[in-house]
């Protein structure tokens, strides 16, 4: 069978049909081969014949080939020709939409509405998720109860997942919180035997082979806690504890640099309603506020929380007084205090927990010379000694120097350790708190709607572990986030995709948050009721059950409990590792510590005391009732205590 000749220009010479380019000789194919199925050979001819006229067929088909690359050219004319109105047509099309989502020159679209978030409450978890919201661009406006604020409370304490994630929600915030931070983590924190410890606060070996046959083997440490070589193996800050009041001023102040008028003060979140187009907030003043969110960060008292879990009035007392807003009351209370004193272990150790029959007693430095302490007992609820300034009724001197009496006289055959430390206290300074605990809440969702709760009003902890103010830190960072992730830079917020993602918030943090809540609440448990003094035999000082159990329990702790707890509370640092940062930041706070851990010394050796005045929710409650009077920081006074 005869072919077409190639046209002019070889056979790679190619027209574009449609938007697929073809070779010249398959358009010249396809316009003269013959339909499939039918024969080649025209109807009536033989091949002899086909075969004989070769020459005439073979001028018809050059007769025929012009034609047909002139329809070929035309066909490729007319495509070119809808290609390009199809494009101007997208053009077009895609301009109006653009324009119509609010887009600038080059197509370039516009922000979508900002996210507007209201918050209940100022304290740690309120401040740090404002801060996080401002910095993505949300409207954000925190309500707080108190009429303003001022430099007052004690130490919080913050461990390598907290610094971490302060870090993942701003560098520059993590730097200002550094430069005014105590690192304990980075000398011996651990479990003292309250009742062997020699009274001289030395450092001796935790576990001493020589201790069953040597009477003379010191038993001071039971075991240390790997605080520093699990933040060591993450690469992260090791844990440590700031001031509220330089806290405070920090998260105001970064809060403020992004938008000056976030916070209103002297007005409390009472309420909300949810509806199809966001929340309507009800506040304290009468006011209503509409917003996509609402945050309820408002404390373990929470009104937010009251509202959500229909709990009724809020603090609203049982008959029985072992439940409060259907929180029930721990069985434990704490007596606090602090004292500025140098001990021989000061610069060696970070924190201790002495340990005893049914209670502990717990020293830690805070910086610039200050020993916190607190003491850990059973006690039916109510067995006030002395006020509790979280309540609003901080002690007396008078009250305060019955409690240290009282403390000493439960303490007695403790180690003179724990004696020199109540004897340094000034009586003022002491306070009482009985601890109300919740149990997490697997079940019940953290959200409500476009409303959600975050630190203590959802989960809030005992203090063993010192995680508080750390979750309530997670919390903003992770709420941001997946609100973050449920627009985009154009779109306006929608309430359905919000209460979405709060659900996820929910399901991502209840594991974390629940795990954290129940080994904080086994370890009061267990240390009061389960521990006691370890097991010797050289002495008679522990002999019952509980004894045998914690001396056979401390190579266990030592190796697999403690190091498991703190590979799981700092597996969350979404900052990641930081090199040799950790390491920078601490030589050049050793330095720091050490001048004013000396200055406070040499101070208080001059007569000069420390006392400390009302903590911040005390100072905080009176400013809110207008009473400036009580809302003056102290100044020190000369004593010769």
């Amino acid at each position: 069978m005869a072919t077409a000749s190639a046209p002019p220009g070889g056979a790679m010479s190619a027209f574009t049909v449609g938007a697929f380019p073809l070779p010249a000789q398959r358009v010249q194919t396809r316009l003269l081969r013959a339909p499939a199925g039918q024969a080649s050979t025209p109807p009536g001819r033989s091949s002899s014949s086909l075969e004989a006229g070769s020459s005439a067929t073979a001028s018809t088909r050059r007769i025929w080939q012009g034609p047909a690359l002139v329809l070929a050219a035309a066909m490729t004319m007319a495509a070119r020709r809808r290609n390009r109105k199809q494009r101007r047509t997208a053009r077009v099309a895609s301009a109006a939409s653009v324009a119509e989502a609010g887009a600038a020159g080059g197509g370039r679209p516009q922000p979508g509405r900002p996210l507007k978030v209201a918050i209940a409450g100022g304290g740690v978890g309120g401040l740090t998720t404002a801060l996080a919201m401002l910095k993505k661009g949300m409207d954000v406006t925190v309500y707080e109860k108190t009429g303003k604020f001022a430099r007052f409370g004690g130490p919080i304490q913050f461990a390598s997942n907290a610094t971490s994630t302060l870090k993942a929600i701003d560098e520059r915030l993590f730097q200002r919180i550094m430069d005014k931070f105590c690192y304990t983590a980075t000398r011996r924190c651990g479990i003292k035997d309250g009742l062997r410890s020699n009274g001289s606060f030395r450092m001796t070996d935790v576990l001493d082979p020589g201790y069953f046959t040597n009477p003379d083997s010191p038993a001071d440490w039971f075991v240390s806690f790997p605080l520093k070589e699990i933040a060591d193996l993450f690469n992260l800050p090791y844990t440590g504890v700031i001031n509220r009041p330089d806290l405070q001023d920090v998260l105001l102040d970064e809060c403020q640099s992004r938008r000056e008028d976030f916070i209103v003060n002297g007005v409390s979140v009472v309420g909300y309603t949810n509806h199809d187009k966001g929340v309507t907030v009800a506040l304290s003043d009468g006011t209503t506020a509409e917003v996509d969110i609402l945050v309820g960060a408002d404390g373990i008292w929470s009104a937010v929380r009251a509202q959500m879990y229909e709990e009724g009035a809020i603090k609203a007392p049982s008959a029985d007084g072992l439940v409060r807003q259907g929180c029930p009351y721990s069985g434990y209370t704490v007596f606090a205090g602090e004292t500025v004193l140098k001990l021989n272990d000061y610069y060696e150790c970070g924190y201790k927990v002495y340990i005893g029959p049914q209670r502990y007693f717990v020293t830690s430095d805070v910086g610039d010379g200050r020993i916190q302490w607190y003491a850990f007992m059973a006690l039916p609820p109510g067995s006030r000694k002395v006020g509790d300034s979280w309540e609003g009724s901080a002690g007396s001197k008078s009250e305060g120097s019955d409690v240290i009496s009282y403390l000493k006289s439960l303490h007695k055959g403790w180690s003179s350790e724990v004696f020199e430390v109540l004897d340094s206290t000034p009586a003022e300074s002491v306070e009482q708190r009985d601890l109300f605990d919740r149990w997490p809440e697997f079940f019940r969702s953290w959200a409500d709607g476009n409303v959600v709760l975050v630190g203590d009003a959802v989960h809030p902890m005992m203090p063993n572990l010192g995680q508080g103010g750390g979750q309530s830190i997670e919390d903003a960072y992770e709420l941001t986030r997946i609100l973050s992730g449920s627009t985009t830079f154009s779109q306006d917020p929608d309430p359905q995709a919000t209460a979405r993602a709060l659900q996820e918030f929910y399901r991502n943090r209840m594991p974390r948050v629940a795990g954290i809540s129940l080994l904080s609440r086994l370890a009061s448990d267990l240390i009061v009721n389960a521990f006691d003094t370890p097991w010797s035999p050289h002495d008679n000082k522990g002999t019952d059950w509980k004894s045998y159990l914690t001396f056979f329990w401390k190579p266990v702790l030592q190796y697999v409990v403690f190091p498991l707890q703190f590979l799981f509370l700092y597996s969350f640092h979404p900052s990641g590792g930081m090199g040799d940062l950790p390491k920078r930041l601490e030589a050049e706070w050793r330095e720091r510590h050490h001048a004013s851990a000396e200055e406070a010394f040499r101070r208080k050796d001059q007569g000069e005391s420390f006392a400390s005045g009302p903590s911040f929710f005390a100072k905080v409650a009176a400013v809110a009732e207008g009473d400036e009077t009580n809302a003056q920081v102290p100044e020190p006074v000369t004593s010769n205590q």
